[in-house]
């Protein structure tokens, strides 16, 4: 795999089956909710983020949406996250709400680094926690899962919901003839041939009724993870666009019972070196 090889998936044809981009204005920014604008300077663009702080000792996940979605769905959702006790930066693509440019594959893959790299930077200028996560939700899955291959060294674990393994079938329900396209998993997102590859911790999220991206597509992905901390949720009578409101408060306990697992938080340990403390200043 080479990430700077243009994707074969980048034909007008295919690209109107993955993409389904909605154009806006910003709207009101609600709550302790901050613009983030990151730039994309090799290709111009600039993409319109969001960053809803809990506290800056928070845990943070870098958030990348569905195909459809846009930042502004989820400022009524981000609450919820600060609830739970964690950061979400909402990641845009181009051409999605008011980001500039066009979506492509090959700029989704530019745009997710680009996106974790600034708030990184942001991070480390701001005195915010270095616990940081990337959450991707079914497109999404493809730029988290890549960030998770190429540069596992930035970040403390992946969550992926709603994700797909394989492209191909994917495509074929989106209403795309993979048939004719003459190009196979290989030159395609390749998330299951990358998960493969990943030990980060790993999180996976996924509707039992999901009719778009079925279940076995995330018990393949959990199947091949090559992380050794690794678990699959699964949310009874959700579909591909109802994990949360099936799930409710127990999805967001499940996110932040492993972001709390993986970086120590609330353990035992954790308890143990509290009390010591406190013994001592006694």
């Amino acid at each position: 795999m080479n990430r700077s090889t243009p994707s074969k998936l980048d034909r007008p044809e295919i690209l109107a089956a993955i993409f389904h981009p909605r154009k806006e204005q910003k709207t009101p920014l609600p709550g302790s909710c901050q613009e983030f604008d990151v730039a994309v300077p090799e290709d111009g663009v600039t993409l319109g983020c969001r960053f809803h702080l809990h506290d800056t000792e928070a845990a943070s996940i870098v958030y990348f949406h569905g195909n459809g979605e846009t930042v502004a769905d989820y400022d009524s959702i981000a609450p919820f996250y600060l609830e739970a006790g964690l950061n979400i930066l909402v990641a845009s693509y181009r051409g999605y709400g008011w980001s500039t440019g066009l979506p492509t594959v090959t700029g989704l893959y530019a745009d997710a680094a680009a996106v974790l790299d600034a708030f990184l930077e942001y991070a480390q200028e701001n005195g915010l926690c270095e616990d940081i996560f990337v959450m991707g939700r079914s497109l999404g899955s493809a730029a988290c899962i890549d960030i998770g291959y190429w540069t596992p060294e930035k970040i403390k674990g992946i969550i992926i919901e709603s994700g797909f393994a394989n492209t191909l079938p994917l495509a074929a329900r989106l209403g795309y003839d993979v048939a004719s396209a003459g190009i196979g998993e290989e030159d395609c997102f390749n998330n299951l041939a990358k998960i493969e590859e990943i030990t980060l911790p790993t999180l996976i999220l996924h509707g039992a009724d999901d009719q778009l991206i079925p279940l076995n597509d995330a018990v393949k992905l959990q199947a091949q993870s090559g992380a050794r901390t690794k678990q699959l949720f699964v949310i009874p009578g959700a579909d591909h666009n109802s994990l949360i409101p099936r799930g409710g408060s127990l999805y967001f306990e499940t996110i932040k019972t492993f972001t709390d697992t993986v970086t120590d938080r609330n353990t035992w340990r954790q308890r143990r070196k509290k009390f010591k403390s406190q013994a001592g200043r006694t």
